[in-house]
């Protein structure tokens, strides 16, 4: 079986490694609009040797921003600053990837260092959308509107529009996030979808959003590059979503065009009291997947040890490994991984940083 620090191949695109940067919001954009901060954040850790570096949840409308400091691919003006970033980041070795995204009912809220609460009218809030009215709970009270057929294919058509503009900016690499709580996973979740219609009820209508939503991404996307689903495995609480549907949907979602899925899991909901929290608490789903669905995975979770990442490679529980706050506390973590296991780290450190290293 490969090693961390093989390469890794789907379609046209080869990862130097198997060490990708997970999406994470950074709440610091304006109007959508990527800053310097994206630059130094994100092309850092392609100087740090990692072979996948992938953007942070990055909204499809206005309304599909979590707060309103987020990320967005909507408008011409938000190309050429991310642009500028993936030529840096494939300049130093890394392919660069984005993960499109709709907050649903999690839209319309405050930065996690400022309250993570729903916004009012009056301070910058927006009406939310949701398959059904049924607020997140807790700090997120806004009860999101049901979303029409019309509504559905308008929030479709804005991941389409923002899949073009992804080919144009220079992504080899693009994610459909349909997990956490947002809206593809809350159509496809029991605990957040009530409707009664061809979106709601049965496994086959709750899925048909994320299903039908990864088609039209597809259909545009160029056919050589890799399409990505980011999924929540189980939703960790009783009578919602489970890792039994996660295969299937996976199955599904093979058939429609996707390459890879990151195996994420939880935040349907506010209630966290069931998660297993630990090292590596989310690589089984992936194994699962992996295997019963056919398909290539990434892990997550809690991946920060150098030969932990490495088992679950070579061990086939993952074709990938994504770190997240192990990538912020470390930058260089693939290049002190390569050190711990003993491999050439020529393949990755910058060729100014490589005599002094």
């Amino acid at each position: 079986m490969p090693g961390l620090f093989d390469t890794f191949s789907i379609k046209s695109v080869t990862l130097r490694n198997r060490i990708g940067v997970s999406p994470m919001c950074q709440y610091v954009s304006n109007d959508g609009t990527a800053t310097d901060w994206h630059l130094v954040h994100l092309g850092a850790r392609a100087v740090g040797g990692a072979g996948l570096v992938i953007a942070e949840a990055t909204a499809v409308e206005p309304r599909g921003r979590i707060s309103p400091q987020d990320a967005g691919l909507w408008s011409d003006k938000h190309i050429e600053p991310l642009a500028r970033i993936t030529r840096f980041v494939k300049e130093h070795g890394a392919v660069p990837g984005i993960q499109l995204a709709h907050a649903g009912r999690k839209a319309s809220a405050a930065r996690p260092w400022e309250g993570d609460n729903s916004l009012k009218e009056a301070e910058g809030g927006w009406e939310t959308l949701a398959p059904s009215a049924v607020a997140f709970g807790d700090k997120l009270w806004k009860v999101p509107k049901a979303m029409t057929h019309r509504d559905i294919r308008d929030v479709q058509q804005s991941f389409v529009a923002a899949t073009k503009m992804a080919i144009t900016v220079g992504y080899q690499w693009l994610e459909l996030h349909a997990a956490h709580g947002y809206l593809c996973h809350s159509f496809y979740s029991p605990i957040s979808n009530k409707r009664t219609d061809e979106y709601g009820g049965s496994f086959e209508n709750r899925i048909r959003f994320t299903v039908e939503t990864l088609e039209y991404m597809r259909a545009v996307w160029p056919e050589n590059l890799p399409l990505a689903v980011r999924l929540s495995c189980s939703d960790w609480v009783d009578g919602g979503w489970t890792i039994e549907e996660t295969i299937e949907l996976a199955k599904k979602l093979k058939q429609t065009g996707a390459d890879l899925i990151d195996c994420s899991s939880g935040f349907g909901s506010p209630d966290h009291r069931k998660y297993p929290f630990g090292p590596g608490w989310q690589v089984p789903f992936s194994e699962a997947i992996r295997k019963e669905a056919q398909i290539a995975t990434a892990a997550v979770g809690l991946i920060t040890d150098p030969m932990q990442a490495n088992n679950i490679v070579e061990s086939g529980k993952a074709d990938i490994v994504l770190l997240a706050r192990e990538m912020l506390r470390d930058p260089y973590w693939p290049q002190h991984a390569a050190k711990a296991l003993g491999h050439d780290l020529k393949s990755i450190v910058p060729s100014p940083y490589l005599r002094w290293i």
